[in-house]
């Protein structure tokens, strides 16, 4: 189920607005963004200048050399942190948000338009923030709404879009109402409605409560629910960036990737983009559960240790780090990692690319060696089963068969060549959907096979060696 927004704009789009559309896009679907600037280079590649060359006998100084590069990543100050109040220990609503430079010369941001914003984010390396409906979200709505409401203006702005609307889950009681809350204190204060923040820009935001459907997460299916249909997603092309809200041109995308952007602007690109590796730029909230000393959301710099995140934020795994089993580092979506691989594993998008896992959502599950690994993945298999929306054969009916199977593998009662086959049951379902969902149940099952199979092989094997001693003793 998602924490989503949409924005709806008109159907004509001048080249100008569509490229600010696309680039918006491209952040909801979490990919590298990357800028591309025709200024300067010739069609063949190499630099030019439209001046006249000119000979100087003076020798020119050599260029400075590049600064150092950065090789330790973490520790993130206060005085860079985004999401100030995500304890809760201030004031979420206007007065607290004002005091934390929330809403701090928006006007000067809008007027600068569209290809400014824009520009200024392809520079900050932002790429999108995972996790519709995850902790992280959850924290952001309830304790900093003024926040994403500011970050929806700037992003409307940027896409010269009209409204924006947030689509909230349904059991998310609590931030509905702080949002709600946030949003009339907006609208009171002209910083939203009609001349926004005394920009002359026209901006509306809608506030839209889902009914609990996990499969609404996915960006068509979620526009399907906020016109009024079954929460289904919806064949790609056209993609919403083309024909979405009923038919205008709609960017959906995640809350923490829209609230990050008014301090990236305020700040500057180049601020963001000094953290976390190249092509993994900023801060980003991390949500780390299960078996820690601590449980939290902590916002950190991209690319730090996961080691270093959870015994700094969390007091370390419950009995020591040697306890450790596996974690899923990104949400239930993506693959576990063993022990071995976290003990140097950094927390970014491309390193747990590399390492055959995802950043997801960046919501940590820690599991020490009192969890039964196969039980927790086939309990994540019953999950995506139940939420399946049966619209695709392959996910409708391949869920079922991998949560089967993995019952049948938990206990033991299954043979050898049945590991094979549950991997050529996940092969069948990834990449052959309408939305991820497929993916998302097939990938936890991988991780399970590529790192635990001598357990599952473990277990059938004492199965049948139990069931022939009772044979024998019978």
């Amino acid at each position: 189920m998602a924490l989503r927004w949409a924005l709806l704009r008109s159907a004509e789009i001048s080249p100008g607005r569509k490229a600010a559309l696309e680039y918006l896009h491209s952040l909801s679907k979490a990919q590298p963004t990357s800028s591309i600037s025709c200024a300067g280079l010739h069609p063949a590649g190499r630099s030019f200048s439209t001046q006249a060359a000119t000979t100087s006998s003076t020798p020119q100084p050599p260029p400075p050399p590049p600064p150092p590069e950065k090789t330790h990543f973490g520790d993130l100050k206060d005085e860079d942190r985004i999401f100030t109040n995500l304890y809760g220990l201030h004031d979420p609503f206007l007065k607290g948000a004002m005091k934390r430079g929330d809403w701090y010369r928006t006007k000067d941001l809008v007027i600068k338009g569209a290809d400014w914003i824009v520009n200024e984010m392809k520079k900050s390396g932002l790429r999108g923030r995972g996790g519709a409906g995850t902790c992280k979200d959850r924290e952001i709505m309830r304790r900093d709404p003024h926040k994403l409401l500011e970050g929806c203006l700037i992003a409307g702005v940027g896409m010269r879009a009209s409204a924006a609307y947030i689509y909230i889950r349904g059991e998310y009681v609590n931030e509905r109402l702080n949002l709600e809350k946030a949003r009339q204190e907006a609208y009171a204060s002209g910083l939203l409605g009609k001349n926004a923040c005394g920009s002359g820009y026209d901006f509306d935001v809608h506030i839209h409560f889902g009914a609990g459907a996990y499969i609404c997460g996915e960006e068509t299916a979620l526009l399907e629910s906020l016109e009024g249909k079954q929460g289904k997603p919806r064949l790609k092309p056209p993609f919403p960036a083309n024909a979405g809200l009923y038919g205008c041109p709609t960017t959906v995308t995640n809350v923490e990737t829209v609230a990050v952007s008014p301090t990236i602007l305020r700040r500057g690109p180049e601020w963001f983009a000094s953290f976390g590796r190249k092509n993994n730029s900023g801060t980003k909230l991390y949500c780390i559960s299960g078996h820690v000393n601590k449980p939290c959301t902590v916002e950190e710099e991209m690319s730090i240790p996961l080691k270093e995140l959870i015994e700094k934020h969390c007091g370390g795994v419950r009995g020591g780090w040697d306890n450790l089993l596996a974690v899923i580092p990104g949400g239930s979506s993506v693959p576990l990692l063993p022990k071995h691989i976290c003990d140097d594993v950094l927390m970014d998008y491309d390193a747990l690319k590399a390492v055959q896992s995802g950043l997801g959502t960046a919501a940590v599950m820690v599991m020490d060696k009192s969890t039964d690994v196969v039980d927790a993945i086939a309990r994540l298999s019953y999950f995506y089963k139940h939420e399946s929306c049966g619209q695709c054969t392959p996910c409708r009916e391949g869920t079922g068969w991998l949560w089967m199977i993995m019952e049948r593998l938990k206990v033991g009662n299954a043979k050898l060549e049945e590991i094979d086959m549950l991997q050529e049951v996940t092969k069948q379902i990834e990449g052959h959907t309408i939305c991820a969902l497929g993916d998302a149940a097939a990938w936890p099952v991988q991780g399970l096979i590529r790192h635990f199979r001598p357990e599952l092989e473990r277990r059938i094997r004492d199965r049948a060696d139990s069931e022939l001693l009772m044979a024998a003793s019978a």
